[in-house]
């Protein structure tokens, strides 16, 4: 329930698979959901195998990790700023996946709130006992989850009908992504910033 809860939670992982299926349809929004997926999945066995406590105890790695995240969300909202509307030879370009993954996986990847969910999560029903297919059984129902829900959003924003009004209103729909995903960026910076 808590992963499903936070699967669902809007963010900067929301703006990137609705901009994917977007920008190249059902298609590419799914592959960045299963690349989220995929990054989530490996956080949640990080976080039960006692990586991410490292990584949450020293404060040099969570800053930087912190700050990749933060230019990553910057990077991706200032190209979504700068999105050009779509003309006819864009819109038979066929879709990055490659793009698609790189930005679903990253998306989570470089979110050190992840590894502070999980294991808030996972301390209380992982111990030393827990054993190696237990473990593994809850990393892949994270994993599962989360790739389930983003999916179900690429699926429900690439709905013909609904697809084409949102195409037809791509560029504000891009900026309007671009300015979250900014917006994201700069409090991660804050927090950064502000320890």
């Amino acid at each position: 329930m808590l992963c499903a809860l936070g699967a669902m939670s809007p963010g900067p992982s929301l703006a990137v698979v609705s901009r994917h299926t977007l920008a190249g349809g059902r298609a590419a929004g799914s592959v960045a959901a299963l690349a989220h997926g995929l990054a989530i999945g490996l956080y949640a066995f990080a976080s039960i195998s006692g990586i991410a406590a490292l990584l949450t105890r020293s404060p040099t790695a969570f800053a930087a990790l912190q700050w990749a995240g933060a230019l990553w969300l910057a990077w991706l909202g200032l190209k979504a700023l700068l999105s050009r509307p779509a003309n006819e030879a864009t819109e038979t370009a066929p879709p990055d996946h490659r793009g698609a993954a790189r930005d679903g996986f990253l998306v989570a990847f470089l979110n050190p709130k992840v590894a502070v969910f999980f294991l808030a999560l996972f301390s209380q029903v992982v111990g030393p006992e827990t054993s190696a297919a237990t473990r593994t059984l809850y990393a892949g129902t994270a994993m599962v989850i989360d790739a389930g829900w983003y999916l179900l959003v690429a699926w429900g924003l690439s709905r013909p009908g609904w697809l084409a009004w949102l195409r037809r209103h791509g560029t504000w729909v891009d900026r309007l992504f671009g300015i979250i995903l900014i917006g994201l960026a700069l409090r991660l910076i804050f927090q950064a910033v502000s320890g």
